[in-house]
């Protein structure tokens, strides 16, 4: 049961996320799902990846969600010769107490923005590893916590791109979702002239939220109840990603939890205390698409993750509302509470936030 301490927690969320999207979508023009992505993995406790060609703002949306929550910031720049040492920090001797004394990194701050991490070699990205899963670094043998909140929100241009280094398959299954901002719309574009076309909206931008508001928001998402049908379904489409015959490798264990934390923020976005397979259904491609390894095979054909995710949804049975009494009674497919056959789901775009099939309710 939810007591009125917890309802009275989400109503807080929903207020105070609320003023987060409107600063940040008024630097962000014409994405409202690219945003609502960011706050759910905020409160999800996750790590951000942001995906996309050079130009579309993702270091902007960075900024702006660190900017629009009062809280330690830090930005990295990585280059090919960023050092690890420069990520997590360094112990130095002091000559005069004639001890070693740490000196902490960048990656000391609460949000952490790492602009073009696949620039810099794969030793210098493995730095990361340890901070955003275990939320502490050690530095000879020696750890340290970090702050809470704790986010790494990080771009990176597309591999094919010149100068860049792939991400390790374990620091990709360590962001819980990847989004792709995608060009702007005309009118967004001739709305942006106009914002932009003077002064950066950056520098007005003012906090509206603390960094203990977004810890307490996170206990209220913790206490949003996830039945057994539902994470049921969550570990169904996580495991039909292992045994694909287009994909050489899965989604990982750690990728079940994070689409569970995900559905759970997303449903107190919503305003209920509960998850539903539609929360699941909307997050799946962007929590699971990033982490999948198609064949040769696939690739050859064009076959990418995000289609493979996108077929197993449709072939996955969703759980349903049955009398009471009885339980959930899974369906084959995705069928609404109505009866009736569903039409045909159209791919789901690489953002896959917020475009979702008919089967699932708008979040």
């Amino acid at each position: 049961m939810t007591t009125y301490d917890e309802r009275a927690s989400l109503s807080d969320l929903t207020t105070t996320v609320d003023r987060v999207r409107q600063s940040v979508e008024g630097v962000i023009e014409g994405k409202p799902e690219v945003v609502r992505l960011s706050l759910t993995v905020l409160l999800a406790e996750g790590h951000l990846l942001i995906e996309d060609v050079p130009g579309v703002g993702k270091t902007m949306l960075a900024k702006a969600l660190a900017r629009s929550i009062d809280c330690s910031v830090r930005r990295i720049q990585f280059t090919p010769d960023l050092l690890p040492s420069d990520i997590t920090g360094v112990s130095i001797f002091d000559q005069q107490r004639k001890e070693f004394e740490f000196k902490p990194g960048a990656i000391f701050a609460q949000i952490v923005i790492g602009d073009e991490i696949n620039r810099a070699s794969p030793k210098t990205q493995s730095a990361l590893l340890e901070s955003m899963e275990e939320r502490q670094v050690t530095i000879d043998g020696e750890s340290y916590e970090l702050p809470s909140p704790f986010m790494v929100v990080a771009t990176q241009n597309p591999v094919e791109m010149e100068g860049t280094y792939p991400l390790p398959e374990a620091q990709r299954d360590r962001f819980m979702a990847r989004v792709s901002i995608g060009y702007p719309s005309p009118q967004a574009e001739l709305e942006m002239l106009d914002i932009h076309g003077g002064v950066s909206p950056l520098d007005d931008l003012q906090p509206v939220a603390h960094a203990h508001d977004i810890v307490k928001l996170v206990d209220a998402v913790r206490s949003v109840h996830v039945a057994e049908p539902v994470r049921r379904y969550a570990v169904d489409l996580v495991s039909s990603t292992r045994n694909h015959p287009d994909l050489r490798l899965g989604a990982s264990p750690r990728a079940t939890l994070h689409l569970l934390r995900a559905a759970k923020a997303a449903a107190a976005l919503a305003g209920r205390d509960y998850a539903l397979p539609d929360d699941v259904q909307a997050l799946s491609v962007p929590v699971l698409a990033h982490r999948l390894l198609p064949t040769a095979q696939a690739q050859l054909n064009r076959r990418t993750s995000e289609q493979v995710v996108t077929e197993i949804v449709q072939r996955t049975a969703v759980p349903t509302a049955a009398p009471r009494g009885m339980g959930a009674v899974p369906q084959s497919g995705p069928v609404p509470p109505s009866s009736g056959p569903m039409p045909p789901v159209p791919p789901m775009p690489p953002t896959g936030y917020g475009q979702q099939h008919p089967g699932a309710r708008r979040l």
